[in-house]
């Protein structure tokens, strides 16, 4: 059985921006962070387990989520020059003959859950290609992982536990306790992350942690004033990790076979590649070939 990757394709454009200098295409629109993931990907497609593959990508930044919370992360503070390279990432990526999940409605990481959940029976693994750590809830076991390529570390079910402390599918509650920046998540005041994995070790859930921390099920210190606060701003903390789960009912059209990745990219890449001013890339492939 093979491998199946799912790749972040969101953060590795990011990524690439603040990577790469910029760039001026012929036509001269910004095209440096499109060199930067181009050559990121030709990287990992030469890796031979990569032979299934599909990336995900946030069409537009903005999510269901947005309307749930004011406060939930959106485009603005992005830069300019970074989102006029979003579309022509997707491009960019199926030009490579990788299969491109663009969301609008939903997020890249609803898309690469969705991913893992619905192949995770088909394959001999599920590799997630992502530092973000709500990807962490997608882990199941050592079938479901999560890979840093920029670390070069994998989380496997165990790992997730030794990191953060509690197990995968507790890491929705982790972050809604303790926040998370990155989504805009502020957390529930007086809950750091110790506090936080401590009490959900004990009872699971944050719907089964009590009101008073008297009938809680593990000492901690200086308990009284989280579980005030969370006794205060419940709702609140419920609506966090509705925020922080991620959706598994994206609707994705592609059976297994469609992710299969055919091997060196010639036509729409060579001609992306040249319009776009790469003409040193447009000739990696190539040389591939050739070895």
């Amino acid at each position: 059985m093979q491998k199946l990757h799912l790749l972040d394709a969101t953060y590795e454009l990011f990524r690439a921006f603040f990577a790469m200098p910029r760039e001026q295409g012929p036509d001269g629109r910004e095209v440096g962070a499109i060199r930067g993931l181009i050559g990121t990907m030709l990287a990992l497609l030469r890796q031979p387990e990569v032979t299934h593959i599909a990336a995900a990508t946030d069409h537009v930044i903005e999510s269901f989520r947005n309307n749930l919370f004011s406060g939930y992360k959106s485009g603005a503070g992005v830069a300019p020059e970074l989102l006029s390279q979003f579309s022509l990432a997707e491009e960019a990526l199926r030009a490579l003959g990788v299969t491109v999940w663009p969301m609008i409605e939903f997020e890249a990481d609803d898309a690469l859950a969705t991913g893992a959940a619905h192949f995770v029976d088909q394959v001999e693994q599920v590799v997630i290609l992502s530092p973000d750590k709500d990807l962490c809830q997608c882990v199941r076991g050592e079938r479901v992982v999560v890979h840093d390529r920029r670390k070069g570390t994998t989380l496997d079910a165990a790992a997730v536990q030794a990191k953060f402390g509690v197990p995968p599918q507790l890491i929705p509650d982790l972050l809604a306790l303790v926040g998370d920046a990155a989504d805009g998540i502020p957390g529930i005041p007086g809950w750091g992350m110790k506090t936080a994995a401590t009490v959900l070790r004990a009872h699971g859930i944050i719907e089964h942690i009590p009101d008073e921390a008297t009938q809680w099920n593990v000492r901690v210190r200086n308990a009284a004033a989280p579980a005030a606060a969370l006794r205060a701003r419940r709702p609140e903390a419920l609506l966090y990790k509705q925020l922080a789960t991620l959706r598994t009912d994206v609707p994705l059209r592609e059976e297994l076979a469609d992710l299969e990745w055919r091997g060196v990219p010639r036509g729409p890449y060579q001609e992306l590649c040249h319009r776009l001013g790469f003409q040193q890339l447009a000739e990696r492939p190539t040389r591939w070939a050739a070895e």
